[in-house]
């Protein structure tokens, strides 16, 4: 019986070890990526002041760090990772490419090109529609999880 009983505590701390190492894990990655993602926005900032104007595509790519840096910190803030928010980064993508680059494709395939992009864009606020009535419906499954389980 005692034997069971240190083996289940010697278990339970190595449990709370290895979760606190991912945790450590977790947050130097994500410091690190907001480092880079502010890095990168810093730089495409400063391409636009020596640039002296802003157009619509810096404007979005600005959209898209903001975007990543808030998905960053409402980890921090909830320990979630919304998947929300990385769709609504894929259709900024989407819009700012949308915007940018289909100008440039030959004429004959710019129709096709608009007509699909368009469709993905709608796909994925569908599925921010979805994941959004399905979360108010039935809660996430994140809701449930005990705090000192984490």
């Amino acid at each position: 019986m005692l034997h069971d009983r240190q083996n289940q505590n010697w278990h339970t701390k190595v449990q709370h070890l290895g979760i606190l190492l991912i945790d450590i894990a977790h947050y130097v990655a994500l410091l690190m990526i907001a480092v880079v993602v502010m890095w990168a926005a810093g730089a495409e900032f400063w391409h636009i002041i020596l640039k002296g104007k802003a157009a619509l595509k810096d404007i979005l790519m600005l959209f898209i760090y903001l975007e990543l840096l808030a998905m960053i910190g409402i980890y921090f803030k909830t320990h979630r990772l919304p998947v929300q928010f990385l769709i609504y980064i894929a259709i900024t993508a989407l819009s700012r490419h949308l915007v940018v680059d289909v100008q440039a494709v030959a004429e004959d395939f710019h129709l096709w090109l608009l007509v699909t992009i368009c469709l993905c864009i709608f796909m994925l606020s569908l599925a921010i529609v979805l994941l959004t009535w399905t979360a108010n419906q039935f809660g996430r499954p994140e809701d449930n999880v005990h705090p000192n389980k984490r």
